[in-house]
This record gives C-alpha cells, sequence and structure tokens, in this order.
C-alpha cells in the first residue's frame, strides 16, 4: 500500500487539510488535542498517517464511524476525503471528551464536511451498523473488537493503525476472536502496520 499525496488528494481536499492543520495548531494550547511533542510535525505524524487508511476503504460504503476522534485524527481527515473521493458516504466521529466534541463540530462546520459528533463513550451508543470502522491510539486489538462488534454487519470492513507490539495485539485477539487480517506498512513510522480487518467474530 502506498499514499502519494499529490496523485490522491485533489486541491480542494489538499486545501481542508491545511485547514485542519491549522484547526489544531490553534486548539491545541488550551485543548491539548495532540501530544506537544508532535505539535510542530502535525502535518506528517497525524494528517499523513490518517490518510493512509484511505486506500483501505471499499468505494461502496454508506457509513464509516471513528472512535475516539480526539483531534480529528483519522475522522476529520477521512471525512475531508471522502467528500470528493467517495460519494454519499456518512463519517460519525464519536468523542467522550466534551472539549474535544466542540473542536470536532467546530471542525466539521468550518470544513464543511458531511459528518457528524456524538459525545458520548463508544460503549454507551446505540448500534449505528456502519460499514466501515476506524480508531488511532484508542486502546488495545481486543478492546476494539469489543467497542466495535455491536456496532457492525455481517459485511463491515476495520482499520486500525497499530504500533510496534501489533503482533504482540494480533495474537492476543485470537484468545477471543475469529478475524481474517491483512497488516499493511506505515508510511510515517517503519515498526507501525497498518491492520485491515474483516469477517470478525468471537470465539464460540
Amino acid at each position: 500500500m502506498a499514499f502519494d499525496i499529490e496523485r490522491n488528494v485533489s486541491r480542494e481536499t489538499l486545501e481542508k487539510l491545511k485547514a485542519c492543520e491549522a484547526l489544531v495548531r490553534k486548539w491545541n494550547p488550551s485543548i491539548n488535542l495532540i501530544a506537544k511533542s508532535t505539535i510542530d510535525d502535525v502535518w506528517d505524524r497525524h494528517i499523513v498517517d490518517s490518510l493512509q487508511i484511505t486506500p483501505l476503504i471499499p468505494k461502496n460504503i454508506q457509513r464509516i464511524a471513528d472512535f475516539g476522534s480526539g483531534g480529528g485524527f483519522p475522522g476529520i481527515v477521512i471525512a475531508a476525503f471522502a467528500q470528493e473521493n467517495l460519494s454519499n458516504v456518512d463519517v460519525t466521529l464519536v468523542e467522550s471528551d466534551k472539549r474535544k466534541a466542540v473542536f470536532l463540530r467546530t471542525s466539521v462546520r468550518e470544513l464543511g464536511l458531511n459528518a457528524n459528533v456524538i459525545d458520548t463513550r463508544v460503549e454507551s451508543m446505540a448500534p449505528l451498523s456502519v460499514d466501515f470502522i476506524t480508531a488511532r491510539a484508542l486502546s488495545s486489538l481486543n478492546n476494539l473488537f469489543e467497542m466495535a462488534l455491536p456496532h457492525s454487519t455481517p459485511h463491515t470492513r476495520y482499520c486500525f493503525p497499530k504500533g510496534r507490539r501489533y503482533q504482540e495485539e494480533i495474537e492476543e485477539a485470537r484468545q477471543s476472536w475469529q478475524f481474517e487480517i491483512e497488516t499493511h506498512p506505515s508510511l510515517t513510522d517503519n515498526e507501525s502496520r497498518i491492520l485491515e480487518i474483516w469477517d470478525l467474530k468471537r470465539v464460540s
């Protein structure tokens, strides 16, 4: 998997992503959306890192959910990409932190995105029945499956960026879950992987 920004992102989408970067820089001192150590590298560490998920999104889906959206990664970035590349897709951003949810709603409004924000815990929501679920730096793979299954359909695809412990997390999850998986190299960290998962079932 590769993601060439110049080839895969239009000028309009690129402008939205630059505006997203500016919003994060503006709000971060008061809300701490991302780690201060990464504020000087928002583009590569957060925006490009989020964009590399987009080639794995099936073209015919209708509903995407991002759990623990925080500073909008990857949800806001996916929503910006989807406007021109995925027709009629609704993106739901789930964030329990009320202040971060305000930031997300502001970003959706100012960037003109087709997305909605739910400011509650994933475990407390009514089933979303979405086609594609993602989450970045939220929890272990095992816990992500617990969160995601109630909001899934038999055809839901999952995409979770993971760090250097990704293989351990996969092995741990296999003790409780059955699933198909393909791992993709990360463009932003040689030791990280993007986990593409489908056919998720709890081990009976």
